[in-house]
């Protein structure tokens, strides 16, 4: 048979003999990836999203590199794997991959899942309730946007949010003194404005290699100050990455972000997690009031909108409830094979 032929007849098969399948969904929010695991991986052991977390950890972390590593990821892959929730009122619970390993929060990721929900049929087409996912850091709230039968994007109530301190100092070898405040959003991370530091960039993709390198030694240096705290989970309690802050050359948005996060990924989009967490810096500084928003562009020039929803205590913290907008979209349908005798096997990264 003529060989092209055959490719023109060529039909998916349904199962490799001795080889491991996954399948996945792709989506990006505001061009930062999510691969949604949707087969093949084993069952996780425990009764909540913080032990399925620690179950992959412990048990499956080759599959983690399996899709986010290359040549089947990259150095920025971002993704996710779908559990039960933590109680009967949840839809369902995720655990975040990345790089490095495992996120307590991820807002770009909550905007692609619920939009995928909607696109999928996992839900009524009509609901009017929120989507309730319950993530490592606790349920976060999600609203669908639509105009018919259209989605116009995805809006989030994020956990109680807050600042552990404003304008701290940390030296950092050649570069000095560092000004920066530690807030979280989820996620906790180190905010940089560079109005308040004497730094030789921008924050558009000309400056990413130094960004990259600037923001991981900012990273270390505060975390060898000693890790934040979570008052009341202990897993929660890390650095995750550095945010920086600076003006938007975009007429009609209020700033840009770029965070760099994990072993040195840089976030395509405005970091849900982390507008969450400015959200309680604005608000801890006066400048910004429940049910004002702010736009925020990220280093791609993909923009989402934050807001107060409403002031919280959260055991000895001013908190807030943050909200955070954006627009998610399927980008492909995926089938990964690990052949047993491929020499790379779970993958590599070069950056």
């Amino acid at each position: 048979m003529n060989v092209y032929k055959r490719i023109l007849e060529y039909r998916e098969p349904e199962e490799f003999a001795n080889k491991l399948t996954v399948k996945t969904i792709d989506l990006h929010t505001g061009g930062e990836p999510l691969r949604v695991i949707m087969g093949g991986y084993p069952k996780l052991t425990g009764n909540s999203v913080l032990e399925y977390r620690r179950s992959f950890l412990e048990s499956h972390d080759h599959l983690r590199k399996l899709l986010m590593f290359e040549p089947r990821g990259h150095a920025d892959m971002y993704g996710c794997l779908l559990t039960p929730p933590n109680d009967p009122d949840g839809d369902f619970g995720v655990v975040f991959i990345h790089n490095e390993g495992y996120s307590t929060m991820c807002g770009h990721a909550i905007i692609a899942l619920a939009t995928l929900a909607s696109e999928m049929g996992w839900i009524e087409p009509d609901r009017q309730e929120p989507l309730k996912i319950d993530a490592p850091c606790g349920r976060i709230e999600a609203f669908i946007e639509k105009q018919g039968n259209q989605i116009q994007g995805v809006r989030f109530h994020g956990v109680p949010s807050f600042v552990v301190e404003l304008d701290r100092n940390v030296e950092i070898p050649v570069l000095g003194t560092v000004n920066f405040d530690l807030a979280y959003g989820g996620a906790f991370y180190a905010y940089v404005d560079l109005g308040k530091n004497n730094f030789e960039l921008d924050l558009g993709p000309d400056s990413y290699r130094d960004l990259i390198d600037l923001g991981m030694k900012i990273k270390k240096a505060v975390i060898d100050q000693g890790q934040p705290s979570h008052p009341f989970e202990p897993d929660l309690s890390f650095l995750y990455g550095t945010i920086f802050t600076g003006p938007s050359k975009s007429t009609g948005i209020d700033s840009r972000n770029v965070c760099i996060f994990a072993n040195g990924e840089v976030d395509r989009c405005p970091t849900g997690s982390g507008v969450s967490g400015r959200m309680a810096i604005h608000r801890a500084r006066k400048e910004i009031e429940p049910g004002e928003s702010m736009s925020i562009e990220s280093i791609t020039g993909s923009v989402f909108s934050g807001s107060v929803v409403k002031d919280v205590q959260y055991g000895p913290y001013e908190a807030v409830i943050p909200q955070v907008k954006g627009s998610a979209y399927i980008t492909g349908f995926h089938t990964f094979v690990l052949d047993p005798n491929d020499p790379l096997s779970t993958g590599f990264i070069l950056r």
